[in-house]
């Protein structure tokens, strides 16, 4: 069925020709929000001044050099049209002192002969095609120039009737020099705001940052107390709502695990009454069964307490991996299996070692009870820490796989149950590796049984 929301959809999507470019230019755009707001005052800042130039160049810089071109060519065409209307003297010593002295132009008037061929014109030069068609429209004669060989200067032949006029002029009356100068200030002043613009950003963004860490300590379970709103309004009221959630959390957590103390308080003095009297009662057989439900009754007290504290009170600390895994292959041998394991990257983790200890440790005894063979391979890179448990015990049903996590979950043929089972064990696995930042999955192992893979933050 067709509804207006998915029409909406489909108007929103992007046209199949460039999807590929949005899927491209996401793929290669920053993710962080520090270099996203650069971005947004860099790139329009860049463009605007690749507009200006191009125009101040096109418009500007083109405009001037034609007109100074244009004021040298006529120049030389007065000096022409002198030489050839007036008398001379024979070293033309007058003209060449009135366009030393007037018009700033070396001249000089040589015998007839031919003009050098023509020079290699520069890739990019504004001043030779401009001087070339003023030369040719005010002055209509062969002519030479050569704008490359000295800087500073301009060299001009042109062939008259029976003599060659060479003249030399300054560059700079031919051709707006100084335009660099403007795009150096427009380029100068732009890094300057561009500076001034990231320490104000840095004064923004950090306080979001400090918040994003405060919210990621908190979800791994360390404290952050050093932590306090900063910066803008918005990112003030964020921090403040970030601060009464986590306040709200601990305070549930508190009355939680103050609850079950207490109900654990008087439970176990019932036990250790049940236990003083069947004491008293002496060896009879009839209250074997008794004894071991009292048993029974203690362990999932404690599971009960175990899963409902989450360690959450303990502080993060360093331990090795190897030495973890060498006591888990230690208890194995003790049990007639056999456990392997092998370590890529750092050894040293920061977790909070009562808690990683646990999960280690359950999912070890869930492979030791029902299988014969485990094998752990650890990864520890620069973001996180993952953990592969592969066993060819009988593994569980894909279906059943969620459910598993579910605290007091209950299956007949259950790897992470015995007799004496509470349904805990997974469920206190998966909440310390959430308490961490991280999860726990399960999967197909290559060895025929299943696979557990613990993922967390390094």
């Amino acid at each position: 069925m067709v509804t207006f929301d998915s029409l909406r959809r489909e108007d929103r999507s992007p046209a199949p020709g460039w999807r590929w470019f949005v899927r491209w230019l996401r793929r290669r755009l920053p993710t962080g929000l520090y270099t996203r707001s650069l971005l947004i005052i860099i790139i329009p800042m860049v463009l605007l001044q690749s507009v200006v130039a191009a125009v101040f160049m096109e418009r500007h810089w083109q405009m001037v050099t034609e007109r100074l071109s244009l004021g040298v060519t006529r120049d030389i065409a007065a000096i022409i049209e002198v030489i050839d209307s007036y008398p001379q003297d024979a070293d033309y010593s007058d003209i060449t002192r009135i366009a030393r002295d007037q018009l700033n132009l070396q001249i000089s008037i040589e015998p007839d002969g031919d003009l050098p061929p023509p020079r290699e014109k520069p890739f990019f030069s504004i001043l030779d095609g401009i001087l070339s068609d003023e030369i040719t429209d005010e002055i209509r004669r062969p002519f030479w120039i050569d704008t490359i060989g000295n800087s500073n200067l301009i060299e001009i032949r042109i062939k008259l009737d029976n003599r060659i006029l060479r003249v030399i002029t300054k560059r700079s009356q031919a051709y707006a020099s100084n335009t660099h100068i403007f795009i150096l200030w427009m380029v100068g002043a732009s890094l300057v705001l561009i500076a001034i613009s990231i320490l104000f950003l840095r004064g923004q963004i950090r306080p979001i940052l400090n918040l994003a860490r405060a919210a990621e300590n908190f979800g791994k379970g360390q404290k952050a107390d050093n932590f306090y709103p900063r910066g803008a309004d918005e990112v003030r009221r964020a921090g403040l709502a970030f601060i009464l959630m986590r306040e709200r959390i601990e305070r549930q957590m508190e009355q939680r695990t103050a609850m079950l103390s207490g109900v654990s308080h008087d439970l176990r003095t019932i036990l250790t009454r049940f236990k003083l009297q069947l004491a008293l009662a002496g060896d009879n057989p009839d209250l074997a069964g008794l004894n071991e439900d009292v048993n029974d009754m203690q362990t999932m007290l404690e599971a009960y307490m175990a899963f409902a504290k989450g360690e959450v009170e303990e502080d993060v600390g360093e331990l090795k991996l190897s030495e973890v895994f060498g006591k888990l292959e230690a208890d194995f041998e003790l049990h007639g299996k056999m456990l392997t394991y092998s370590i890529e990257g750092e050894d040293h983790i920061s977790v909070r070692p009562n808690a990683f200890l646990r999960l280690v440790t359950n999912l070890a005894s869930n492979a030791r009870r029902y299988a014969d063979t485990l094998h752990i391979e650890a990864k520890h890179g620069a973001k996180w820490l993952t953990i592969v448990f592969d066993d060819n015990g009988p593994g569980i049903p894909e279906k059943y796989r969620e459910d598993v996590f579910k605290p007091f979950f209950r299956l007949d043929s259950a790897r992470n149950l015995d007799a004496s089972g509470t349904g805990l064990g997974l469920a206190i696995v998966r909440d310390i590796a959430r308490s961490h930042g991280g999860n726990i999955t399960l999967g197909d192992s290559p060895l025929g049984g299943l696979r557990a893979t613990v993922r967390l933050p390094a």
